[in-house]
């Protein structure tokens, strides 16, 4: 009966010349790669841009929202507060062109989200903003 695996050809090196020799391509490349990033690092004399939540954005004038949630749960359209029966009338009119931009506190409920968002959803309203102030 004839051997499915053949055995391991043994050219006269051990075990330990055989690895190295086949690490020496994965060697090669690290090293290439290495050099192409200093070199490609080099090459650009163009600042980088400016991240997001840098010192210059942090001066820009925030987004007006439409819909403010307080934490004790008053809502404010145009600094008035508003009750739940009248919210629908004090908020633009829904169109597909504008969105709804809300800002809510961030100690309000998941739960007390959800409901105004149901209110908003009954009236017309497809697509809500939720703004939120970027981390410090």
């Amino acid at each position: 009966m004839t051997e499915l695996v053949p055995p391991p050809s043994t050219s006269g090196k051990g075990l330990l010349d055989r690895v190295e020799d086949a690490l020496l391509p994965l060697i090669n490349l690290v090293f290439l790669l290495l050099m192409f990033f200093i070199v490609a690092g080099q090459l650009s004399e163009q600042p980088l841009p400016e991240l997001p939540g840098g010192a210059e954005s942090q001066q820009e004038q925030a987004p007006e929202a439409d819909l403010i949630v307080k934490a004790d749960g008053q809502w404010l359209v145009s600094g008035a507060t508003v009750t739940e029966q009248s919210l629908l009338a004090a908020l633009p009119d829904p169109n597909a062109s504008e969105t709804l931009k809300l800002a809510a506190d961030q100690t309000l409920t998941m739960a007390d989200l959800e409901h105004l968002l149901r209110l908003l959803e009954e009236g017309g309203f497809t697509e809500v903003l939720l703004l939120t102030e970027p981390g410090a």
